[in-house]
């Protein structure tokens, strides 16, 4: 059906299909004999199926989707397969494409995957082939976004976003290798720019609040933990179950996860008094609780950072941020992590890796715990000046007890006549301790 020649060093295919076909060549290029033998088999399966009018067996599409881009051209231009027209597609135009048929992602989402198209485009060329591109290209990306002046987790989440889009590219079959693959995308935790917001510097807020609108912000995110302004603007008067003081929170950041569409709070008490003040004075049939800022070209964050200076506070970074982490920290004191993550929409993982803060009043709680024996040491001293210098010993225990329990320094009238099971085994396990100094 087919025949292979070798003209110098290159091999070719002539074939022809059907009786009064026209003859057709292929050219193979040079090869060892067995490869090029190798091949006109694979060609003979495609040229029976040409002939037959059927679809290859799938072995043999999956050799002809695996040959490098000349054969299959060559085979294209003969009929034996279909172009592949994708396979020369540009990095714009895929690009475009790509998000043009992403449907299914938010507007935030889609402006991630515009903010990449412009650093791939600007670093690489519009017209570049994907299948051109190469780890070193990706490297190069890197760096230009590095030089830039991003932050380091904006260059890491832009990486990742580049990442997906080639992932989309191997997915289609347009390229074998994804150039970004095992480039670091994962978003870091900067500890320097927590900042944990105090309830007094709340208050300080927020009696500099212009009106009852902001005060509602600023406690939805300190109190409620609500993301800002996704969630706070997403809230209705609907949400809130003043019955069950319950606060149900739409959450378009955790919507495509199931279940997660929204999630269910407490009405802390902090929050309760300020949406009370602002219920009473929204407009008859007013549905949103913060019916202003609406608008995507409405900055929250420079607002709220002009009240903030102008309550003698100075601003810290990531504003919203830090007050939802302030509250998530306060939560975990009294409740368990998995309780307050339910409420505030992350998950502990994250929660440790990106919220929870070390405060100073642990610090201080901490160092107080350390100092308690001391002053107890010192106010005995002053009650018995008589045993200064002398330490808390049982007289009773003997030396070679095994295994003693540590009773650590605990004072001699605390210990006097009291029986302490002391010893692993049941004949010594009692002993009557007193101090030195006062008989035995």
């Amino acid at each position: 059906m087919a025949s292979l020649f070798k003209t110098g060093e290159a091999w070719r295919i002539d074939f022809s299909i059907g009786a009064n076909g026209r003859r057709k060549s292929i050219r193979l290029g040079k090869l060892n004999k067995h490869a090029a033998q190798s091949a006109r088999q694979w060609i003979e399966k495609l040229i029976a199926a040409k002939a037959m009018n059927t679809t290859p067996d799938p072995e043999t599409a999956n050799w002809a989707g695996g040959i490098d881009d000349m054969l299959h051209d060559r085979l294209a231009a003969v009929g034996l397969v279909k172009p592949r027209e994708q396979s020369r597609a540009t990095l714009a135009a895929f690009v475009d494409s790509l998000i043009a048929s992403r449907t299914d992602i938010k507007p935030a989402t889609k402006r991630w995957y515009k903010d990449a198209r412009k650093n791939l485009v600007d670093c690489l060329g519009a017209n570049v082939q994907l299948r051109d591109i190469d780890p070193g290209d990706a490297v190069k990306v890197r760096l230009a976004l590095e030089k830039s002046g991003l932050g380091p987790n904006t260059v890491r989440r832009r990486v990742g976003v580049c990442r997906q889009i080639f992932n989309a590219a191997q997915r289609f079959k347009l390229i074998e290798d994804n150039p970004f693959a095992g480039m670091a995308a994962d978003v870091r935790s900067d500890p320097s720019k927590f900042r944990f917001v105090t309830q007094a510097e709340t208050t300080t807020i927020l009696e500099h609040c212009p009106d009852v609108t902001w005060k509602v912000i600023v406690c939805l995110v300190r109190y409620g933990g609500l993301r800002c302004p996704s969630e706070v603007l997403a809230l209705k008067w609907g949400h809130v179950n003043w019955e069950k003081l319950r606060l149900t929170i739409p959450s378009s950041k955790t919507a495509c996860h199931e279940g997660k569409a929204s999630r269910v709070c407490p009405l802390f008490p902090e929050l309760r008094a300020v949406l009370e003040e602002a219920f009473a004075q929204a407009a008859t049939g007013e549905e949103c609780i913060i019916p202003r800022y609406r608008s995507n070209a409405v900055n929250l964050r420079t607002h709220f950072q002009r009240i903030i200076e102008r309550a003698g506070v100075t601003p810290w970074p990531k504003l919203f941020v830090n007050l939802r982490s302030s509250r998530e920290t306060e939560l975990v004191k009294d409740f368990p992590i998995h309780t307050v993550t339910a409420w505030l929409g992350n998950s502990p993982k994250v929660a440790m890796k990106h919220y929870l803060q070390v405060t100073d009043d642990e610090f201080e709680r901490a160092a107080g715990m350390v100092k308690q024996p001391a002053a107890k040491s010192a106010a005995f001293e002053q009650q018995n000046p008589q045993q200064q210098g002398t330490v808390p010993m049982c007289s009773s225990v003997q030396k070679n007890q095994k295994s003693p329990v540590n009773i650590g320094l605990l004072h001699a009238p605390a210990l006097n006549g009291i029986t302490l099971q002391y010893g692993p085994n049941a004949r010594d396990r009692n002993r009557t301790c007193t101090p030195f100094g006062t008989g035995t």
